[in-house]
Formats: C-alpha cells, structure tokens, sequence
C-alpha cells in the first residue's frame, strides 16, 4: 500500500472518529439517555468500518495484483493509475494464468517423451553394441585359452572377431552421422553431378550383396537427357546406399530393386522400388525412427545398425526436401525423394 493511500484512510479514520463523538456528545447532551446513543451510533459505526476496510481490502489487492498483472498482460501500466477495476485485473490474470499451465503442461508433456525417448536410445544403443562385444570376447578367450594354436580354428574365430569389429565401426559411424545431423551440424557442399551415374555407381558396389539372392537392379528413365542435380554428392551417395541396401535385406530371392528418375518443375523425383516383403500399415509411421526395425528378427540377420532410415530422412531435411514412402505386405516397398535441378 503506498503513501497516499495512507493518508487517504488515516484521513477517514478521523473524520469517522470526531462524526462519532459530536454525534454522541450531542445526544448525551440533549437526551441523557446512554441506551439511546448505543442504539442509534452502533448501526453507524458498523457500517462506517464496513466501508472503511472494503475500500482498504479494495485498494491493498490492487496495489499488490498490479504487479502481477503488468507482469502476465506485458503492459506498462501504472501504479499511480486508481481507475483500473479489480475484477478486471483477476479475470485477466486468471486467463494469463490458465495459458502459461496449458504451456507448461504441453512443454512436462513433450520433456517426458523426450526422457522416454533417451532412454529407448540409450537402450539401443546398449543392445545394439553388446552382441559383437560379447562376440569379439567370446572369440578372444577361446584364442587365449590354446585356440590360437589350433589351426582349425584361429583364422575362423579371428575373421570373425573382425566382422564383429567391422559391425561396432559401422554402428558408431552411424551414430557420429546421425548426431551430426540432428544437431544441426552437418556442412553440406553443394555441388552438381548426374544422379543417374550415381545410381549406377552404387548398383555396381551392391552387385555381390544383390547375386546373393539373385536380385536384379535397373533404372527407369525415359527423360532422354544427363540427370544433373545440386547437392552433396557424399551424403546423398549414402542416402542412396541405404535404400539400395534396404531393399536387397528385405527384398525376396529372385527380386528386383528399380529406380525410376521422373521431371518436375525445378527438381527430380527418385522413386527406388522393390517387390520384397514390405511394411505394414501400422509399422509404416515410424521407420524414420532411429533404431526401430519392422521386423526385428530379420534386421538382425542381416546385420543393420537399425539407423538407416533415420539418416535417409535427416539427409533429405537437411537438403530442404521430402521423403515418403508406399508398402504393402508381400508385395514391395517405394521409397520416393526429391532433389533440385542444377541450374
């Protein structure tokens, strides 16, 4: 309560009190009836101090609400300012108040999925690098305790170690790369060069993995003219080996992976297509996710980091453009993304 409220109110109180005494003196005076003063300055005084102390309350709520509400309105209102209604300064705080719990319920909501979500991570991450450890260990001993000395064994368990090792390096590729580009720190050098020589390039490196199979690669490509796109050419080199790849894990024996390259206004659409188990409905949502797998048994078996298609997406956003894919169950896959045209 400030000063000249003070005053205002000792103000009050005085006049009150000397109304009171003239008023009773008065009475005494004429009448000399003690019981008759009662009677007629009680209801008096009750309704004076009544509106004493509602002006008081009145006064010292808003003297200590209009910092609040300055605070929650973001207004410069000032505190000289006697006109500003109560009532409407608790209903406007109350709205403020009410939106800053419905934020912060939003933001506990989104910090427990992202507590929930760390821990999926960290779970992963321990599973996925505890298999080739407990491997190499496994292999280590069993060399250690006479099994280097065998030569029936050695080479076997020491190439295995190896692929092991080759396995727990490509997981913290994956890793490095993946964080890189969730943290929004990955410098992509933009460049021009044919996508379709590109594919090609990869189709030869993914030939061996392709024969295991008997899957057949081919593009579609009906543009008649040199495919030239701006972009990183590294990263976009693995964006494409991950789909490659993908579809030869999960594409059927005797298959085939197709490209189909087609021309929209300023960018090229690649569509990477296969005919091998596919994805269902319910899984589709959330290949993007880092680690999950549609069918875990068989992304075991073939020895992904379970990161791909993870970094597929973040390749495609850090590049401005989309990606989506179809799939019905035993029939294929299609991934389609897009790039701009080189000017």
């Amino acid at each position: 309560m400030n000063i000249s409220i003070n005053k205002k109110l000792n103000l009050y109180i005085t006049l009150f009190a000397v109304a009171i005494s003239l008023f009773n003196f008065t009475i005494l005076y004429f009448f000399n009836n003690i019981f008759l003063v009662l009677i007629i300055s009680l209801p008096i005084f009750f309704i004076t101090v009544y509106f004493i102390i509602n002006l008081l309350t009145k006064n010292y709520i808003k003297e200590k609400i209009k910092p609040i509400y300055k605070k929650t309105c973001q207004i410069n209102l000032s505190l000289k300012n006697k006109n500003v209604n109560v009532d409407e300064m608790l209903k406007k705080i109350n709205q403020q108040i009410n939106l800053q719990a419905k934020n912060h319920t939003k933001e506990i909501k989104q910090l427990k999925e992202l507590e929930k979500y760390r821990k999926e991570f960290i779970g992963n991450v321990s599973h996925e690098l505890k298999t080739p450890i407990f491997n190499i260990q496994g292999y280590l001993l069993t060399l250690i305790e006479g099994g280097i000395n065998d030569p029936n064994i050695n080479e076997l368990y020491l190439k295995r170690a190896e692929k092991s090792i080759d396995r727990m390096i490509l997981i913290v590729n994956d890793l490095e790369a993946i964080s890189k580009l969730e943290a929004h720190k990955l410098e992509l050098n933009y460049d021009n060069f044919n996508i379709e020589e590109l594919i090609n390039d990869i189709f030869d490196m993914q030939m061996l993995r392709a024969k295991e199979k008997n899957i057949s690669f081919n593009i579609l490509n009906n543009l008649n003219k040199k495919l030239i796109v701006n972009a990183d050419k590294k990263w976009i080199s693995r964006l494409v080996i991950n789909l490659i790849v993908n579809s030869i894990n999960y594409g059927k024996n005797d298959g085939n992976t197709s490209i189909s390259i087609k021309e929209l206004e300023n960018k090229y659409l690649i569509e990477i297509s296969d005919n091998g188990c596919g994805i269902s409905e319910t899984e589709l949502p959330r290949i993007f996710e880092r680690f999950y797998r549609a069918d875990k048994s068989r992304s075991r078996e073939q020895g992904g980091t379970g990161l791909g298609l993870s970094i597929v997406k973040h390749i495609i956003e850090a590049h401005n453009q989309q990606i989506t894919v179809e799939s019905i169950v035993n029939k294929g896959t299609k991934f389609a993304f897009t790039l701009n045209k080189a000017k």
